[in-house]
């Protein structure tokens, strides 16, 4: 499973962090990406993440 923000989408607000910080962490005003392929042990927070963002700015291949 890969994952990557739309940063054009991303306005902030945190949650994927906060949800999933194993992967996720904010750069300055934005959500990032730490690593691009997500370990089987963080894919189903990473789903969450996904799921919760508001602004749908969490783009999922599996």
């Amino acid at each position: 499973m890969k994952v990557r923000i739309d940063r054009e989408t991303c306005v902030g607000c945190v949650t994927c962090v906060d949800i999933c910080p194993e992967i996720f962490e904010m750069d300055d005003e934005f959500a990032i990406v730490k690593t691009e392929d997500v370990p089987e042990e963080f894919q189903e927070s990473c789903r969450e993440a996904a799921e919760t963002c508001g602004v749908e700015a969490i783009i999922i291949e599996e």
